[in-house]
């Protein structure tokens, strides 16, 4: 077993090793004084996981109280939100009691983002189950849900007490969601630099996830106590999201948010690389890596369309919004510009062609 610990909030441990699933209640409990869980899961990881995971807190002398939720993007709104806090009021958690996420990116934002703000904190714990998930948001705090008008608009920063990662899980992962994963495994390669882009060129993430997820669980942390509030060094981590969250809105999030992310920094290499900020060459590596793991590549939504998606993300300020730009597979910018030049951005992207 790897851990990997992250000095943010009260501080916490990423645990990371083959069959730490049957183990999830007995390592979350030792960090915790509940009495009762609210398990929230989605109706296809409950079926293969939940009774494991439900044992184990049993086990471990926990009453436990599942909550499953139709899966997909489409169910992270204040409607299952709402749901969740009640379901936590009926079965009369307390503060020192736990809600634990059991799935992917949508089971993880909206348990923690219950656990930030039901009788205003109480215990949370993560137990990803996605490629996605295990790499990015189990980590750092970050817990939303999305409105009618966009992605993550309500949330709060509220870091896990813990964060359960047993790879075996990923055995069944559908294809899509491993390349959702791979997305930003990439994006994390560009932003770090050659060692884990030669790693993840030379040999597939799934033949090497206990490593990979090590790497990029402690490639995270480091920004994530330095800027643990996204206020600064962070913003870099959405490289390909500001694009990618605009390919989300636009498709009413029916492109999943790794494929998103894949044509978003797709698209911001091309732009860079039009625009002077990165060799065509350096350009050419990233869209042959996201092409090698079969990743989109091309923005498919009208520019004006992608624009108006952007324009409403809530990292912009005024007039103004921030764009992450590689310089060199290593190195990237956080530039911030007029709001109305990022159709420039767009067009150099691919936008439209």
């Amino acid at each position: 077993m790897r851990t990997i610990k992250i000095r943010a909030g009260k501080g916490y441990e990423v645990q990371i090793g083959a069959g730490l699933l049957a183990q999830a209640g007995e390592k979350s409990l030792a960090v915790s004084k509940a009495k009762k869980v609210l398990l929230v899961s989605d109706d296809i990881v409950y079926p293969l996981y939940g009774e494991k995971v439900v044992k184990s807190f049993t086990d471990a002398g926990a009453e436990v109280i599942p909550f499953v939720f139709p899966h997909g993007e489409a169910s992270k709104n204040l409607e299952t939100y709402g749901q969740i806090l009640e379901a936590a009021c009926e079965a009369r958690l307390t503060r020192s009691d736990m809600i634990a996420a059991l799935g992917g990116g949508v089971a993880g934002d909206m348990a923690g983002f219950a656990a930030a703000t039901y009788q205003r904190g109480t215990g949370f714990a993560q137990i990803p189950t996605t490629l996605l998930a295990c790499i990015d948001s189990s980590v750092g705090g970050k817990t939303a849900i999305d409105l009618k008008n966009g992605k993550n608009q309500a949330g709060a920063f509220y870091q896990p007490q813990i964060v359960i990662i047993d790879p075996e899980v990923l055995e069944t992962l559908p294809e899509i969601e491993y390349r959702n994963g791979c997305a930003e495994i990439i994006k994390t390669a560009v932003l770090d630099g050659e060692e884990l882009f030669e790693k993840i060129r030379k040999t597939p993430v799934r033949e090497q996830y206990e490593d990979i997820i090590a790497y990029c669980v402690d490639f995270k942390r480091k920004y994530v106590e330095e800027d643990e509030f996204d206020l600064g060094l962070r913003m870099k981590l959405n490289l390909g999201h500001t694009i990618g969250h605009a390919i989300e809105v636009c498709s009413d999030y029916t492109v999943p948010h790794g494929q998103a992310v894949a044509a978003g920094l797709a698209a911001i290499s091309r732009a860079a690389a039009e625009l002077g900020y990165l060799a065509p060459a350096d350009s050419q590596r990233i869209l042959d890596l996201i092409e090698a793991y079969g990743l989109p590549m091309t923005l498919d939504d009208a520019e004006e369309d992608l624009f108006n998606a952007a324009a409403a993300d809530k990292k912009n300020s005024g007039d103004t919004m921030r764009v992450i730009v590689p310089k060199a597979i290593g190195d990237c910018v956080i530039e911030t510009i007029p709001r109305e030049q990022f159709h420039k951005w767009l067009s150099a992207g691919g936008a439209g062609k």
